[in-house]
């Protein structure tokens, strides 16, 4: 059975509606949720960012169900501390935290001043980065120098089994890079073709463990509605050129400019009718991906989940 999760977007919500949220999310029958660790939203009228660390202590303790995180340590966290912070979370609530790891997003690393790198530098650091984060989880004590420089680092509170370490990956080439060292692979929906082409690179390269995938959309009453709801939140997924070297949410406006309602559906799913909804995101899932987790961009997230329980969730399970 595909486990279907929640997406928690702190780039929309405080910190303290998003725990009502999450917690809203387990009673709905969701399986599971997951978080994007940012410093600044994807836009200026997103307004929030909280700090996901500290949010999924407590929304860990505030539910049952497992929670993860996409983050990206090299730049704005030494791996050591995110070494620590995987090691604390998983120690007091083993086996339901898991953490995708990434080379990275100029909008959260650029605040440390250090050069924003090429992409092969990113992933050479992400490299060096893993390497520390497993050791430390190990319980070794650590020197590195390269990539990145460690002198005789040691994480004290170890759970009693690391916790899964997933490689995020949006194109083909990352995926099958991150097959190397993965326990499994994180990605976000786009044109069925693309995503074929992912998962087929990342099993290609030996790449093991849980496939998962993150979906955006917006479910409304009309599709005109939420395709409003889309232009105010999640406009910049229209910008035709790679958001991982912009630095401001101003920038990210900017790009996104005011696109059309097509370009608006080429990176959300929009729709009116959950059924009609359900079959998209199955169609997706079943490329081969065993998680899915949904992201309805919506802000009014109370409205999104009732409908979710009463109509989404249903119809999605049986499609699928």
């Amino acid at each position: 059975m595909v486990f279907i999760g929640y997406h928690s977007s702190h780039e929309q919500l405080p910190p303290s509606a998003l725990l009502q949220s999450v917690v809203q999310a387990e009673a709905a029958g969701f399986d599971g949720a997951m978080c994007s660790d940012h410093l600044a939203p994807w836009g200026v009228d997103q307004g929030e960012s909280g700090f996901a660390w500290s949010w999924l202590g407590a929304a860990l303790a505030a539910t049952s169900f497992s929670l993860g995180v996409v983050t990206a340590p090299g730049q704005r966290y030494h791996p050591v501390i995110s070494a620590q912070a995987i090691a604390t979370l998983e120690e007091m609530f083993p086996g339901r935290f898991w953490a995708a790891l990434g080379s990275g997003e100029a909008v959260n690393e650029h605040i440390t001043g250090d050069p924003w790198p090429p992409k092969d530098r990113r992933n050479a650091r992400l490299a060096a980065s893993v390497d520390v984060i497993r050791e430390l989880l190990a319980g070794k004590e650590v020197t590195r120098h390269g990539e990145i420089e460690v002198h005789r680092a040691r994480v004290w509170s170890l759970p009693e089994t690391p916790p899964p370490l997933l490689g995020a990956a949006v194109t083909a080439e990352t995926a099958s890079w991150v097959a190397g060292w993965a326990d499994g692979l994180a990605t976000v929906a786009q044109p069925r073709e693309r995503l074929a082409h992912v998962l087929g690179a990342y099993a290609g390269a030996g790449g093991t463990g849980p496939r998962v995938l993150q979906v955006h959309l917006a479910l409304d009453d009309t599709e005109e509605a939420a395709l409003r709801t889309v232009r105010s939140q999640w406009r910049h997924a229209a910008i035709d050129a790679s958001l991982w070297d912009i630095e401001q949410p101003e920038d990210f406006d900017t790009l996104a400019g005011r696109p059309s309602d097509a370009e608006l559906r080429a990176g959300t799913l929009v729709s009116a009718d959950p059924s009609a909804l359900a079959d998209q995101i199955a169609e997706l899932v079943g490329l081969g991906f065993d998680r899915v987790y949904l992201h309805d961009v919506t802000t009014d997230q109370r409205s999104f989940l009732s409908r979710a329980e009463r109509d989404l969730l249903p119809a999605l399970r049986r499609a699928l």
